[in-house]
């Protein structure tokens, strides 16, 4: 497998390295020797409550849908060719065939970039220099009213399709932007995911079968972040993560491992956390990224992101550890924010301790 650091720490709060551009020439800068030394020594999670200030407020518990349908694009399951030796994350049980599920002819396969059906070895991982490359950002203006409301998120998945669209296509994997829906409430949309899947439709959520965020008005915690848009930004983020994944093939993988597993099982719920948690980093990448960006991300903004992610099971309402606890969202969150490196938010390969 690639090259790993180790588990995220809890990232000290301070100046920051610069994140890094993804380039397929390899060129960048490799991640900063300081980084590894704080992996070495600590070993595991460091506790970053600390730096929630004693708050016992957080962002509501982001959701992907329970529900893996086939992707959008035809896909193939491979091995990474780069820096990897084995794997042992892809089951080997036979599923029973799906009914819903055609393949596509070889003569009909599209053309393009396809997604692969991996996890820890998925491309997106496959050389430790890659990362989201700095983009200025450019918000709408944050007030509390719907129009206001949906007119920020779709500025703010502008800033992210600029970012993550050309880190997939670095790495040859294909990409779309994700549609939008910003309900009064979730009961005012109808929606092929459920009402939000694994999370019992309390929170905001990505449907992967119609490519979807939805962020309803009450389920974004107005009441609690009132008109400090640092946290809804991350909440977006955090969406945004679950649609990079769907498109590089990572949704399907874990998709058919959490079947095979049984998704209420020990094994099940750890992919799901495993899946959960990665978001969390990735979301931190893109808010670390744009923050040094010289946009609409500022230090308020990122200051607000960086000390409201204490999400998680603490405060799920779904009664499964599906989401990671809200220590290890907040040291995930915060060391992709650090280090804006992809294979640090390969949570797949890390230990089962540190995506409790």
């Amino acid at each position: 497998m690639p090259n790993y650091a180790g588990p995220p720490p809890g990232a000290p709060f301070g100046p920051r390295f610069s994140p890094y551009v993804a380039k397929k020439s390899n060129t960048g800068v490799i991640v900063a020797v300081a980084i590894f030394a704080i992996v070495a020594l600590t070993g595991g999670l460091v506790a970053a409550v600390a730096l929630i200030g004693g708050s016992s407020r957080h962002v509501a518990d982001a959701g992907y849908s329970s529900t893996y349908p086939t992707s959008t694009y035809a896909t193939e399951t491979t091995t990474s060719t780069t820096e990897t030796t084995s794997s042992t994350e892809e089951p080997t049980t036979t599923r029973p065939a799906r009914t819903t599920e055609r393949e596509t002819p070889a003569s009909q396969t599209p053309s393009g970039p396809r997604s692969v059906a991996a996890t820890g070895n998925n491309p997106l991982f496959a050389r430790p220099n890659y990362g989201l490359e700095n983009i200025p950002c450019s918000l709408s203006r944050w007030a509390s009213d719907q129009a206001s409301v949906e007119r920020f998120f779709r500025s703010g998945i502008g800033c992210l399709d600029a970012m993550w669209s050309r880190m997939l296509g670095a790495v040859d994997l294909p990409f779309e932007t994700p549609k939008l829906a910003v309900p009064r409430s979730l009961s005012e949309s109808s929606t092929p995911c459920g009402s939000g899947g694994t999370t019992t439709g309390v929170t905001p959520f990505y449907c992967p079968t119609n490519n979807t965020i939805y962020m309803p008005m009450d389920r974004i915690e107005l009441d609690v972040w009132g008109n400090h848009p640092g946290p809804y930004l991350s909440i977006l983020a955090h969406e945004y993560g679950h649609h990079v994944q769907n498109l590089s093939g990572i949704s399907e993988a874990y998709g058919n491992q959490r079947y095979d597993a049984g998704a209420d099982s020990a094994a099940g719920l750890e992919l799901s956390r495993r899946m959960e948690l990665e978001a969390q980093c990735f979301s931190g990448m893109f808010l670390g990224s744009a923050s040094v960006s010289g946009g609409s991300v500022d230090k308020n903004i990122y200051n607000e992101a960086w000390n409201a992610q204490d999400r998680g099971d603490d405060y799920a309402r779904n009664g499964k550890r599906d989401h990671g606890t809200a220590q290890h969202n907040i040291a995930w969150w915060q060391h992709g924010a650090t280090t804006n490196r992809n294979q640090q938010c390969n949570t797949w390969l890390s230990a089962s301790a540190d995506v409790s």
